[in-house]
């Protein structure tokens, strides 16, 4: 029966060539991928597209151009320090439970 240390010697002699093998595969592999795409004509774009998350792929379809978001106007105002709130998204530490004395007239 093989002692410990032998085992562990084994052992590290296996991971060593398990490295090299995958090294030496890897290095095939990626040859063949790079003389396929040179072939078709291939860019990483094709091959993974980017996507934005939760949306489906475009697919080949060129993008429209990108929509500009128009700011909404200010409803709230501080009036110590200037800053402005839309009344979207998380209402500001500065804006307390009374809303009414920051409200912006309308014009």
């Amino acid at each position: 029966m093989a002692t410990y240390k032998q085992l562990v010697a084994e052992k590290a002699a296996l991971e060593a060539k398990l490295v090299e093998a995958r090294a030496t595969e890897v290095a095939g592999v990626i040859e063949q991928i790079q003389t396929l795409m040179a072939e078709y004509e291939l860019t990483v774009d094709d091959l993974a597209p980017r996507r934005r998350r939760g949306r489906p792929a475009a697919g080949d379809k060129p993008k429209a151009a990108a929509k500009e978001k128009a700011s909404l106007p200010a409803k709230y105002m501080d009036p110590k320090t200037g800053a402005t709130w839309t009344g979207r998204g998380r209402a500001p530490a500065w804006l307390g439970k009374n809303r009414d004395k920051f409200l912006i007239p309308e014009a």
